[in-house]
């Protein structure tokens, strides 16, 4: 290379200043270098190292590979059993497993700008968020509380979780009523125990287990929904058998396929509950534990969670079925409730804060006619398709609303106003009224409805009841009034079956009403819905046709769902001549039965004061901050 001579200064001194220019701006870049890398290695730079390290990995989406028909219409909550359809559903519809479907319909603009954003989002992929999110979630503790006192909790509460003498009537007929649900209970346990001990759940006719694939390689389904349910019941050596194999055998190093939704609702809740009740220790390390594996799954462009989450590596992706890789209302929306009492446990807000996320994003983006959609992309944040349904894909959404802003002790304001605008779209879009006078919620696919109501929906009679108190003066009554009008219409489609049981969707259709018109509805897989809204409506009525028609149930499920070894449900409500699917299904033992307990019980035993239900009929407690600070607050004062 040649320099140029400048004038008045040698080729020497040139060259002496150049070499000091050099020795100095390399000590400059080793000293920089020296200070930020001591930043990475001081304990508390998570922050720090967030700023640098906050790019975001992005998990393919299954885009595209199913309509909203090929999911069924219907479906909520995928709950793998098999059952003829072939098929899953929200609370359980069964299946053998989730299907791709070949065929592939053009796609819409919506979702080919999430494909077309897929794409981006997989070239500015760099170092995964799950390493730098888990160490926030250890290092950020903002909670006004260092740690979760259980005795401070319990201080809280406004009465005895159990009652007063474990919710037991005083009406003699009532308290046999109880011991017969207790009676069906034990029957249930027992032949799970016997046949498919720590199995996901019991196939009584062929008498052996059933494991599916919806728990990522999860046990125990049944034993984990049935912790509560056995504890309130006072079925102690049943609880205790339970309580050991959580602690002996649960194990949750699991490397398979979950859905997000159902371990949240079964897994989670139930482990919470099962704690809030007890105090054991155990039962909150596991769920700390489980909790943690499922926020990768938050880990997209928008952070809305995609549905099916490998609970070992972390990955996630969308549902096959689902339209252009979507994530499902029901799912992502009924997270809200167990997060909320992770964060409380942890005293780490990161729960909290992928759940409020959610909200904000839907309070963000626009609402045909004030309507929530099924589905919704998790890379883009747009609607997909506009398909709206109170029952299965969408149900647990609203009910989580309303349950979240009486679970934080009447102060969550936002959950309170997106329930009750949601509710008024409802009202004006979906409510109908049928030629003999049943009110229903019927179906939305763009403006056109489809007279048709599921199972599912039945839940929105209850929902709406614990709700009318909280809305607007004038109109309390009136939800009140809604409340029962659709209960009615849940019971009619019981009585008008051979069985006195509900099929899976029913129609009104001319002269049909509250009748399934087609074979693939006939089924009933002892779901809890309708029973759900009895025990919701005799709590907030005292009416006791609701008890007369809980007992309806028990009659029902005893002539036509019972079976030598276990509970099974049936293929058609509407010939005498049973048809059983064999699968004992998890949620008869954590919700059925514990409603039809419940409603046959005191009102104090889990007294709605005190305790909201998850979506799988799991008590979480009413959440007192107030209260908890006060205590905190004069235990310092004591111990000063």
């Amino acid at each position: 290379m040649v320099f140029r001579k400048l004038p008045g200064v040698s080729a020497s001194g040139m060259g002496l200043r150049l070499s000091q220019k050099f020795v100095f701006l390399l000590f400059l870049s080793g000293l920089v270098t020296l200070c930020f890398g001591a930043l990475f290695f001081l304990p508390d730079s998570v922050r720090l190292k967030r700023i640098f390290l906050s790019k975001t990995e992005t998990q393919p989406v299954t885009a595209g590979s199913g309509s909203e028909n090929d999911a069924k219409e219907h479906l909520k909550r995928p709950k793998e059993q098999e059952h003829p359809r072939g098929m899953t559903s929200a609370k359980g519809e069964t299946s053998t497993k989730l299907k791709s479907l070949s065929r592939k319909p053009p796609l819409s603009h919506e979702a080919t700008e999430a494909r077309l954003a897929v794409g981006r989002a997989q070239e500015d992929m760099t170092l995964p968020r799950l390493k730098t999110e888990t160490a926030s979630a250890k290092a950020t503790t903002s909670h006004h509380l260092d740690t979760f006192s259980y005795n401070k909790f319990k201080g809280c509460l406004l009465k005895p979780p159990l009652g007063r003498d474990n919710g037991k009537p005083s009406d003699p007929q009532t308290n046999e009523r109880r011991e017969k649900v207790k009676e069906m209970m034990k029957f249930s346990w027992d032949n799970y125990k016997l046949y498919a001990w720590g199995k996901n759940e019991l196939r009584p006719l062929t008498k052996n287990g059933h494991i599916g694939n919806m728990f990522g390689g999860l046990r125990g389904a049944s034993i984990i929904d049935s912790l509560d349910t056995l504890y309130i019941m006072g079925l102690m050596e049943e609880y205790n058998d339970a309580k050991e194999w959580v602690q002996t055998s649960l194990d949750l190093n699991s490397n398979g396929e979950a859905s997000l939704f159902e371990v949240n609702i079964r897994y989670v809740g139930g482990l919470l509950s099962a704690y809030y009740l007890t105090g054991e220790e155990m039962y909150k390390k596991k769920v700390m534990e489980l909790g943690e594996k499922l926020l990768p799954a938050f880990n997209t462009p928008t952070g809305i969670p995609r549905g099916v989450i490998n609970l070992g590596s972390g990955t996630s992706w969308s549902w096959g079925w689902a339209s252009a890789g979507s994530s499902i209302l029901a799912e992502f929306g009924t997270l809200h409730l167990e997060f909320v009492h992770l964060s409380e446990l942890s005293r780490n807000q990161i729960y909290t804060d992928k759940v409020m996320n959610i909200r904000k994003l839907l309070n963000k983006i626009e609402k045909p006619q004030g309507l929530y959609p099924n589905f919704l992309s998790p890379v883009s944040g747009n609607w997909v398709q506009h398909h709206v349904s109170i029952g299965g894909l969408g149900d647990s959404f609203y009910e989580y609303l309303i349950k979240s802003y009486l679970m934080s002790d009447k102060t969550d304001d936002n959950a309170k106003k997106m329930y009750y605008g949601a509710l008024e779209a409802i009202e004006a879009n979906l409510v109908q009224k049928s030629p003999g006078g049943l009110t229903y919620m019927a179906e939305w696919r763009g403006g056109i409805l489809d007279h048709k109501m599921g199972h599912l929906a039945c839940f929105s009679g209850g929902m709406i009841g614990i709700g009318a108190d909280d809305g607007a003066p004038e109109k309390r009554q009136h939800y009140l009034d809604l409340a029962a009008e659709i209960t009615h219409t849940c019971h009619e489609s019981y009585t008008r079956s051979a069985t006195k049981l509900g099929p899976e969707a029913f129609r009104f259709d001319g002269s049909v009403e509250a009748t399934a018109t087609r074979l693939s509805d006939r089924y009933y897989i002892l779901r809890p819905e309708v029973i759900e809204s009895y025990m919701y409506m005799w709590r907030l009525t005292h009416d006791p046709k609701y008890r007369e028609w809980g007992w309806e149930a028990v009659e029902a499920l005893e002539q036509h769902c019972r079976v030598e070894f276990g509970f099974s449900g049936i293929r058609d409500v509407y010939t005498m001549t049973a048809s059983h699917d064999n699968m004992q299904q998890s949620f008869f033992l954590s919700e059925t039965l514990k409603y039809l307990y419940l409603l046959f019980s005191d009102d104090d035993l889990l007294s709605l004061e005190d305790w909201v239900f998850n979506t799988e009929a799991h008590p979480l407690p009413i959440i007192r901050e107030s209260c908890m600070q006060d205590m905190a607050t004069q235990a310092k004062t004591v111990s000063e």
